[in-house]
């Protein structure tokens, strides 16, 4: 069995308005814990992945904040306290300072990090 907090997590995005930190914790999976302030869009770090959205599937609980999901359908928006599924498909926008922690399939979630990494040099 594997664990960890936000503190023994390393960083792995830090800038821009973004903080992210990964850590494989099994079963082809890892956590994601992000902090994003107000404002920050990652529409502009995700273009060039197919449809310029993340390709990856997260579930997640969004602790604090609020956060608009843009998808080839629409949009909807998720609140402080909510538990979620985002599908491959997404490009988030912080509508307040937020933090949310995520599982995700390791493989997909590098994949993406190494992209939005590329994307802010």
């Amino acid at each position: 069995m594997t664990s960890t907090t936000h503190d023994e997590t390393p960083v792995t995005i830090a800038g821009d308005g973004l903080e992210a930190r990964t850590r494989e914790i099994g079963g082809g999976m890892s956590v994601l814990w992000v902090r994003v302030a107000k404002g920050t869009d990652l529409g502009p770090a995700l273009k060039g992945l197919p449809d310029d959205l993340c390709q990856c599937p997260h579930w997640g609980f969004l602790t604090k904040g609020r956060i608009k999901l843009r998808t080839a359908g629409g949009e909807e928006t998720y609140e402080a306290g909510q538990l979620y599924y985002w599908a491959p498909g997404h490009a988030p926008e912080a509508l307040e300072d937020s933090e949310f922690a995520e599982f995700c399939p390791t493989k997909e979630l590098e994949e993406v990090v190494a992209h939005v990494k590329a994307q802010m040099t």
